[in-house]
């Protein structure tokens, strides 16, 4: 009787907990937007092509053994570059770059702006005042400049190209999760924490910031397509990774020069950097729109 007891309880501990309702009223709402899902399948074919891009490629993506300028065949469906080169190759290991930047980004960007936001809006005072000049002297330059300057002096390379990008979209995150804040420190529960003693921390930490998840997740949409474009924009410049790593954007820079005569150089990384970015904004529209958030950047 007891091992039967014992073994219901394993049962139930090991069974997964059902769905509450509102998680399905989301899951149903995100099904009946469009836009989200047509995102949804362009960032999983994507993912899925960037964690397996090395392995797809038909050839060494740096192997010159090629025709020079070769028009999309069938040996070669992109092409070749002015080295001879594969281009679906060169694409397919790209896309793992491209998106590790805009992952990267996205990521630094929101640890550094969620926690000014969250700092500036529920201490306030001279401290809001502090980070909110500061956020304004980020949001005076445009985010592609401040980028290529912090480049220009810090010096090419992924790693300083995820910092100063994710700097330049630091405001992003702080702005809203800050008027988030703002609004929720007030609310019931945060009073009742206060009142009963509960630490700072544990305020901000347990009751604020679960609250603030629905921004932003759909603004943390966003900032992994801005990644992208800016690190496509800033090797397309000259100031990206070194020539030996293969983005979209180093792609696109190589066949500049060689547009009327081969274009497919550049229409393809081109393409894809636009496929991306546009997949990455209609899933964060649909988010948008199914979990009701406001103030969050409307196109990226």
């Amino acid at each position: 009787m007891a091992n039967a007891s014992l073994a219901s309880g394993l049962k139930a501990v090991d069974a997964p907990a059902p769905m509450s309702s509102n998680q399905r009223r989301f899951w149903r709402k995100l099904r009946g937007e469009r836009k989200a899902m047509i995102g949804i399948v362009i960032v999983i074919v994507l993912a899925v092509v960037a964690v397996l891009g090395p392995f797809l490629a038909p050839y060494d993506p740096d192997a010159d053994d090629f025709d020079l300028f070769s028009p999309p065949s069938m040996d070669h469906p992109l092409g070749t570059d002015s080295f001879g080169r594969d281009i679906l190759s060169r694409m397919l290991s790209g896309t793992q770059v491209s998106f590790t930047v805009g992952i990267s980004v996205a990521l630094l960007s929101l640890v550094v702006g969620v926690t000014l936001g969250l700092v500036a809006g529920y201490f306030g005072g001279w401290l809001d005042s502090l980070i909110s000049r500061f956020l304004d002297l980020l949001w005076a330059f445009p985010e592609i400049i401040l980028a290529v300057g912090m480049v220009a002096v810090f010096g090419a390379g992924i790693r300083n190209i995820i910092i100063a990008v994710a700097l330049a979209y630091v405001d992003d995150f702080a702005r809203v999760v800050r008027a988030e804040v703002l609004r929720l420190r007030e609310e019931e529960y945060s009073l009742a924490a206060r009142a009963m003693g509960a630490s700072h921390a544990r305020i901000m930490l347990r009751h604020i910031l679960p609250n603030t998840l629905a921004p932003i997740i759909v603004q943390a949409t966003f900032a992994v397509g801005l990644g992208i474009l800016a690190e496509s924009g800033l090797t397309f410049l000259g100031l990206g990774v070194s020539p030996s790593t293969p983005t979209w954007g180093l792609i696109l820079n190589e066949g500049r020069d060689f547009i009327q005569r081969a274009w497919w150089i550049s229409v393809f990384p081109g393409l894809a950097i636009m496929i991306t970015v546009l997949g990455l904004n209609l899933l964060g529209d649909g988010l948008r729109d199914t979990l009701d958030v406001k103030g969050v950047n409307e196109a990226a």
